[in-house]
């Protein structure tokens, strides 16, 4: 597709929407813009502005469409760009329209960050022209024509994202696992395990895509795939793939050899495991050595937002993990606290039912403190299944403060939330930031 000289829109002034408003520029096409939010600020823009209800006569005129992942494809206007004929692309795709290099591409419903970050900077210590891109904060759009023949782009990619591609195609691809979320937008569990699918549409056998072997989901739908599988295991022994031995041991199914011990890891628990097998994985294929891998692997720190321990006060450790945002990140989440918690929870309604979460506490979870749009929900889940410690709070101020009150010395204090930050908070860095200093306060 050249959209050189085309008209285009791009709809939804996020960060990404204005990433690919640059591109657009860049490469010679009519760009204008359009956000259905009245009130944002539109000055300084040298092309059409238009917000609120959407100008039919524009319509009659583009070429093209450009949707930020954040916007539906529901929407009337994308229901009336598809009755006119219009294709719709997401801000992935547009990057990879001008892609040069070769693209590893990570999704699945949790741990899509820690493996991004480490792949990334697994290939960085290969590869000086790498750069690390899409859902974990950096457009892909922002970094693409910067791409050679032989540089790399790690793209962490969430369903909202793999809804609007047409032509990518990673060389390697990764689906970690996949468990309820987002359903208010993807609307059944189906509908959601195929958009994730989507990231291995356009691969061949020339590809290979990482699968978790834990996953129901995925064990059943890999010999569908249309591309390679290799599989990693933190549970079983694999002939082939990657997988965690009772010892904690990371083992190469194909020849037995112990890559390494999870105790050499500064980031522990299966789900890191999981993370740590998916990454060596990708790298490897991307022709990587494997003392290379591990060393760099051995030397990796958490990501900030992911069970990121904030500051002991009082002989009480608290942890951060916003990013917890769905019940299976934040289950992991309390099985990495290996001490009486008290547990900060609540937010943004997704849809997602809480049970799993509640019997995961087992034990570990003293007084659970809720606050946002799912309080009472959780609550309620809470009560039904007999854990009785819980209360509410107005605001993550008062959550931290209460915690202080409530936890004696030796026990810990974990935000995570299992619920999106959008109620309350502009994103989980922002609830995240705002917890730490809260904790730096005390």
């Amino acid at each position: 597709m050249d959209l050189q000289g085309k008209k285009t829109i791009v709809v939804g002034l996020g960060k990404s929407g204005m990433a690919a408003y640059e591109l657009l520029k860049k490469m010679g096409a009519q760009v204008c813009l359009y956000d259905g939010k009245e009130d944002l600020d539109i000055s300084g823009y040298d092309v059409p502005v238009y917000l609120g209800t959407f100008p039919e006569d524009v319509l009659k005129q583009l070429d093209c469409a450009v949707f930020s992942p954040g916007v539906p494809l529901t929407i009337p206007v994308a229901e009336a760009l598809r009755a006119q004929g219009i294709p719709i692309i997401g801000e992935i795709e547009l990057a990879y329209l001008y892609e040069r290099g070769s693209v590893i591409g990570i999704t699945g419903t949790n741990g899509k960050t820690t493996t991004t970050t480490l792949v990334g900077e697994i290939m960085s210590d290969f590869n000086d022209q790498t750069f690390v891109v899409g859902n974990i904060g950096n457009p892909y759009t922002k970094e693409v024509l910067k791409s050679t023949g032989q540089s790399i782009t790690v793209a962490e990619i969430s369903s909202f994202q793999l809804e609007t591609v047409d032509t990518f195609c990673p060389k390697v691809s990764a689906i970690l696992n996949i468990t309820p979320d987002h359903l208010n937008r993807h609307g059944t569990m189906e509908n959601y395990i195929d958009a994730k699918f989507d990231i291995t549409k356009n691969q061949t056998k020339e590809e290979l895509c990482v699968l978790n072997y834990e996953d129901e989901v995925l064990r059943r739908r890999a010999q569908e795939l249309p591309c390679r599988v290799a599989f990693f295991s933190s549970k079983r022994v694999l002939a082939e793939g990657l997988y965690q031995d009772k010892d904690k041991n990371i083992v190469d199914g194909a020849t037995g050899k112990v890559l390494m011990n999870m105790s050499e890891s500064n980031i522990p628990g299966d789900h890191n495991c999981e993370n740590i097998m998916a990454a060596i994985l990708m790298t490897r294929e991307m022709g990587v050595p494997v003392e290379q891998i591990l060393h760099t692997v051995r030397n990796f720190q958490a990501v900030e937002h992911r069970v990121e321990f904030v500051k002991t006060v009082n002989d009480v450790d608290y942890y951060n993990d916003s990013k917890g945002t769905n019940p299976d990140a934040a289950i992991k989440g309390i099985q990495s606290m290996g001490r009486p918690t008290i547990l900060i929870g609540g937010g943004y309604d997704k849809g997602a039912e809480f049970d799993a979460w509640i019997k995961a506490f087992d034990g570990k979870v003293k007084q659970l403190l809720l606050l946002g749009e799912t309080a009472g929900k959780i609550a309620g889940t809470a009560e039904r299944l007999g854990f009785h410690h819980h209360e509410y709070v107005d605001s993550l101020e008062e959550a931290v403060r209460r915690a202080a009150e409530l936890a004696d010395r030796g026990d810990a204090v974990l935000l995570s939330p299992a619920c999106a930050s959008w109620d309350m908070f502009d994103s989980y860095e922002q609830r995240g930031n705002l917890f730490k200093e809260y904790v730096r306060n005390l």
